[in-house]
């Protein structure tokens, strides 16, 4: 596999067609092949093709169905990793399933874990209990879903082993803007990592609005990248060799309390 100093993040912070999955893609689709980002990795939001539904029996997916091929096919066109989550159904269980494809069709895939309980999507979907590395042109990536940007544990890199970004794919609702943008500044600063936060704008079917705020932070928690509430799709370049140096000259990673997680 290619590897390189530089990535280069493409976000696409967009409104969703409630429950439309034919409407969704068709969207995204035009909006990307009209967007020439020659972006290394594309990051759509959480639940991309529906929004954020509660009702998986009239919406969920086996994989290598109707989404699945859909982002085969827009990793193939690009020539970039392609990361979104989605309504998924495995046997008679629900998930809500992130997918990292990459241009040759191969993937990994990420049940989200945190269930948001105030929506009720801990009693219709399944939690997920494995996290994925998604290697990719040199670079260690870490993706996960929305809710699960509130649990530090979760979250937390590696001595060992390291992630050098953090992705969170997103529904967060504009009443909670403030904590989406202190949260994800938290994560950078103490995991000694770039994070990539992509949300959604506009309203879903309950009147619940989205803020968009997706950005890209550094391993300071500075901005990089901020396309506040408009819909848009933009990109920005990280080097690795800066996180690299960083991490030798503060290598707070060191002194990291040691934990097990057990209630998986």
């Amino acid at each position: 596999m290619e590897t390189g100093n530089h990535l280069r993040l493409a976000l696409v912070q967009t409104d969703l067609f409630w429950e439309d999955i034919p409407a969704n893609l068709a969207a995204l689709e035009e909006k990307i092949a009209a967007h020439e980002t020659g972006a290394d990795v594309i990051i759509l939001p959480e639940m991309f093709s529906t929004g954020f539904s509660m009702e998986p029996e009239k919406l969920a997916e086996p994989l290598n169905l109707v989404t699945t091929r859909w982002m085969r096919q827009v990793a193939l066109n690009t020539g970039a990793l392609t990361i979104g989550s989605f309504i998924a159904r495995d046997g008679a269980r629900f998930f809500n399933r992130l997918m990292a494809v990459a241009p040759d069709g191969q993937y990994q895939y990420y049940d989200k874990r945190h269930l948001f309980r105030m929506s009720g999507e801990n009693d219709i979907y399944t939690a997920g209990n494995e996290l994925i590395t998604v290697e990719w042109k040199g670079w260690k990536i870490r993706p996960l879903v929305c809710y699960d940007l509130r649990f530090p544990v979760w979250s937390r890199n590696s001595g060992t082993d390291p992630y050098d970004l953090l992705i969170y794919v997103a529904n967060w609702p504009a009443a909670r803007s403030f904590a989406w943008d202190t949260l994800l500044k938290a994560r950078s600063i103490e995991n000694l990592s770039y994070v990539a936060g992509v949300n959604r704008v506009g309203f879903d079917n309950k009147g619940t609005g989205h803020a968009g705020g997706s950005v890209v932070l550094d391993f300071l928690g500075q901005e990089m990248l901020n396309l506040k509430g408009d819909s848009r799709i933009d990109t920005v370049d990280l080097s690795l060799q800066s996180l690299q140096d960083y991490r030798a000259r503060f290598p707070a990673y060191l002194d990291a309390d040691q934990f097990e997680i057990t209630n998986l």
